[in-house]
């Protein structure tokens, strides 16, 4: 009986003080359109995404591995409305470990994450009687779909000299973004010929060619990188084939939350949904601009 008398003092305090913060607040914020949220979010994360990136190698492995653990979470919440049972905790722990080896070891490093993450996996399938192999397979899925992915960022940071290699970066990050912006604006005023209708019934076709369009265009400015050797027609080649990934990714994920039944993957940034969500043009995106400037010669291989 007290306990429950301490949890009702606890709630009536918490809601007084939401109250009072509530109060505090100027009456042109509280009533926010989901617009407003969207845009207010979407600016903060693309400012501590500019800033951890340009900050130094330190501050982007950090970001990067918070991100893939982050993300590694929500793809384990939505496994588990699915009713999977991912193991999180092994998950995210080999999610966030794939950039920081990346950034120790490179590619062995990777390696290494991936080895030590199925041997994990399949000692904790041995000793836990309910685990079955499907749990398995999405909790090793996931780890991999978010840090492993994210990690060729490290290596494509760590191609080129300080600071030009965090300004490499942040091109290929705007590269994204503006072809999610671009594509988003085109679709919803022009776009009238179906994406992909029964996975993202809200994206066109009209709005893929914007974005390719787009994220070529950003994909020149690389030419003006030191360190990075990329002519015209390469520039427009990889970027129209970067965006092309970065849609797969969107789709990949719409897909899983659609076949799940969920709407967000989270509710961390308010507006947009889960990390997951803002992110899941990146995964890809990131591989398919890593190779493509690898295989066509304008950074140098990072081992």
């Amino acid at each position: 009986m007290a306990q429950t008398d301490k949890k009702g003092t606890f709630a009536k305090k918490r809601a007084r003080a939401k109250q009072v913060a509530y109060d505090k607040t100027p009456d042109r914020f509280k009533n926010a359109s989901s617009l407003q949220v969207r845009f207010r979010t979407g600016v903060i994360y693309v400012a501590l995404s500019i800033f951890c990136v340009l900050a130094g190698e330190i501050t982007t492995v950090l970001y990067l591995t918070v991100m893939a653990a982050i993300c590694a979470g929500e793809f384990c919440y939505m496994m588990r409305v699915d009713a999977k049972l991912p193991n999180e905790t092994i998950g995210v722990i080999g999610a966030a470990a794939y950039p920081l080896a990346a950034w120790r070891f490179g590619m062995p490093g990777v390696a290494l994450v991936t080895v030590a993450l199925m041997l994990a996996l399949c000692i904790w399938y041995v000793y836990w009687m309910r685990a079955r192999i499907s749990d398995v397979a999405v909790s090793f899925f996931g780890a991999a779909y978010t840090g492993m992915l994210l990690s060729s960022l490290i290596l494509l940071r760590e191609s080129i000299a300080e600071p030009w290699g965090g300004v490499l970066l942040l091109l290929l990050f705007c590269s994204i973004w503006f072809n999610d912006a671009g594509a988003y604006l085109v679709g919803s005023c022009l776009g009238k010929h179906r994406l992909a209708p029964h996975t993202s019934p809200k994206k066109s076709w009209e709005g893929f060619f914007a974005g390719l369009v787009i994220s070529s265009l950003v994909w020149l400015s690389m030419i003006a990188v030191p360190g990075v050797t990329i002519d015209v027609p390469q520039a427009l080649l990889f970027g129209a084939l970067t965006a092309c990934a970065g849609v797969v990714g969107d789709l990949v994920e719409s897909r899983i939350k659609r076949n799940v039944g969920v709407k967000d993957s989270g509710t961390i940034m308010p507006g947009h949904g889960g990390l997951l969500d803002r992110c899941d043009s990146l995964f890809f995106a990131a591989v398919a601009a890593v190779i493509l400037l690898l295989a066509g010669g304008c950074i140098p291989y990072v081992i």
